[in-house]
């Protein structure tokens, strides 16, 4: 099917083939930060995101957070968000080492995006069906030990 606008003509009769791509978000200590991965999350069609570690995260069914503690967190969250934490599938976990095992057993390849004398380059890099990627703290990035129980580590250049 061929669309035209302003002189320009579109065939949208191709097939889009989305990849299942879960976010992992670990340790992240800013609740902004958490919104913004939500939100950006929702709008590039990401299936789920995973906040782990002390990462904070919104309200949730059987939260065990005190109210106000629980209450704050999730309308920092929310300011950035903009409604991608109750639109968007998430969830939380203490322990990474039990997300990764679980993403594996599904058929997820983790990669970590960070910095690293093996890291392969974005534009380089052919995404699996299934992919995790994980993304780690602010500063530091992602764990030395964390980064080596990833199946693969990219970087993405920058300008």
């Amino acid at each position: 099917m061929l669309m035209s606008t302003r002189g320009y003509s579109y065939d949208l009769s191709y097939n889009v083939r989305m990849n299942d791509i879960v976010v992992i978000a670990h340790n992240l200590r800013s609740t902004h930060n958490v919104g913004s991965l939500l939100r950006t999350a929702e709008g590039l069609g990401v299936t789920r995101v995973i906040l782990s570690g002390y990462t904070p995260y919104p309200s949730s069914n059987n939260d065990t957070r005190l109210p106000h503690i629980r209450d704050k967190i999730t309308k920092q969250i929310a300011k950035t968000s903009l409604g991608a934490e109750t639109s968007l599938a998430w969830e939380h976990y203490e322990d990474i080492v039990d997300v990764f095992a679980a993403l594996r057993a599904d058929g997820y390849t983790i990669a970590a995006v960070e910095q690293s004398a093996n890291s392969v380059r974005l534009p380089d890099y052919k995404a699996p069906n299934k992919l995790a990627v994980l993304v780690g703290r602010e500063v530091e990035g992602v764990e030395p030990e964390i980064l080596a129980a990833c199946d693969i580590v990219i970087e993405i250049p920058m300008s």
